[in-house]
């Protein structure tokens, strides 16, 4: 954290960056005003409780990093304030409600899958519920498709590489098409890919809410499976459980895990990154025949693009498809208000991002919107659908895995 609060020179180039500034207009909260907030109270000159609003309204998009000339770690300072100051966490009795409900949620399948039934059975009541749970009635789907049971290992003949999947949480519930898409794409690529027993969350959610304990523990699960010598990857089809993964050996630092955490962090990529690197760009560029041409957005999720540096991958895939024709968003760069659960945690905020960034994507007259994280899909949909676009939006494996043949 020091080091980080130390590289910043206080220039104002975050400024114009930061999602929260251009809503809010306010110098505390920017990137650089939260620095000069998080480091006076780390030297005790103010108290945790007297900035906590300004940190919680930070949604971690990581934009300020991007655009630091200085080279500014930000997310070696965020984070770990937030773990380290947790019990500081300005908010009403049923705002800590709602934190608990999430934390003890979201990491497991099993319990998502039966908040979100009960959600469908209980929405109709959703206006006696306190102001702070009513955002998540509001991301309640209409319909939850079956579960699906991924098997431990789904191998190819004369593999050209072995790779370890994170299935991920929520993910497995709202949309397991993409895990079964990855799989169907990485086999096609000549990639065994290995899911292992008992795949717990990455932890990845925990630690970008200021919980490293709990994002310790579930990380620790996967160790067994992720320290296989004969991996080549580990591999994330979600931006924020891959920005997650490869901040391992910030999460572990000081503990009998962190050399283990730090290899990991080494071997993880997005799946946009493996499929370039096993060919699949130029297997879809030598495909033949006539298709029709489609109009596509491709929206980068900034745990990609800021969080993992990863923005021509994704749109070289999209590329070679003859067919494409990828077009950019307005703005592009600017958070959509997912950001993990922010916009369960800032409705208002969220929501004004969101419908900015649909309306950047209606702008492009596009007929499909491919996103490389789930929840920056789930958050576009709903605008896009508040919106009356008819827009589909879908996962880059999905979309991909529907033009190879």
């Amino acid at each position: 954290m020091a080091e980080a609060i130390e590289t910043c020179v206080h220039c104002g180039f975050c400024l114009p960056a930061c999602p929260t500034y251009q809503e809010l207009g306010q110098e505390t909260d920017s990137p650089r005003g939260r620095i000069l907030l998080m480091k006076q109270v780390l030297e005790e000159e103010l108290e945790p409780e007297n900035i906590s609003s300004h940190i919680d309204q930070c949604l971690g998009c990581l934009a300020c990093e991007t655009a630091c000339p200085s080279g500014v770690k930000y997310r070696d300072l965020i984070s770990p304030y937030r773990s380290s100051h947790a019990a500081a966490r300005s908010g009403s009795f049923w705002e800590r409600i709602r934190d608990r409900i999430v934390s003890a949620t979201l990491p497991y399948p099993g319990r998502v899958r039966l908040a979100l039934l009960l959600g469908r059975l209980t929405r109709f009541l959703s206006f006696l519920a306190p102001g702070p749970l009513r955002p998540m009635t509001g991301l309640v789907p209409d319909s939850i498709p079956p579960r699906v049971k991924l098997a431990q290992q789904y191998p190819v003949d004369q593999p050209t590489a072995r790779v370890a999947l994170l299935a991920g949480c929520a993910q497995q519930v709202l949309a397991p098409e993409i895990n079964l898409q990855t799989i169907r794409l990485l086999n096609h690529c000549g990639a065994t890919v290995v899911i292992g027993k008992n795949q717990s969350c990455c932890g990845a959610l925990s630690w970008h809410n200021g919980h490293v304990d709990q994002a310790r523990k579930l990380a620790a699960k996967n160790f067994d499976l992720f320290q296989d010598p004969q991996l080549d990857w580990i591999v994330t089809n979600a931006a924020g459980c891959g920005s997650g993964m490869q901040e391992y050996d910030v999460i572990f630092s000081g503990t009998d895990q962190s050399a283990e955490a730090a290899e990991i962090a080494q071997k993880t990529l997005d799946i946009s990154m493996l499929l370039v690197r096993l060919g699949l760009a130029d297997r879809l560029n030598q495909q033949t025949g006539d298709q029709p041409k489609i109009r596509v957005a491709y929206q980068d999720a900034c745990h990609l693009w800021n969080g993992q540096n990863v923005r021509q991958a994704p749109r070289s895939l999209l590329q070679a498809l003859r067919e494409v024709e990828l077009c950019e968003l307005p703005g592009g760069e600017t958070c959509c208000g997912s950001a993990g659960i922010y916009n369960i945690e800032q409705p208002e905020i969220a929501g004004q991002l969101g419908q900015k960034k649909a309306e950047a994507v209606i702008a492009t007259g596009a007929e499909v919107l491919v996103t490389g994280n789930i929840g920056c899909l789930v958050q576009l949909q709903n605008h896009l659908k508040t919106l009356g676009s008819k827009i589909r939006v879908m996962h880059l494996v999905e979309f991909l895995a529907s033009r190879v043949r």
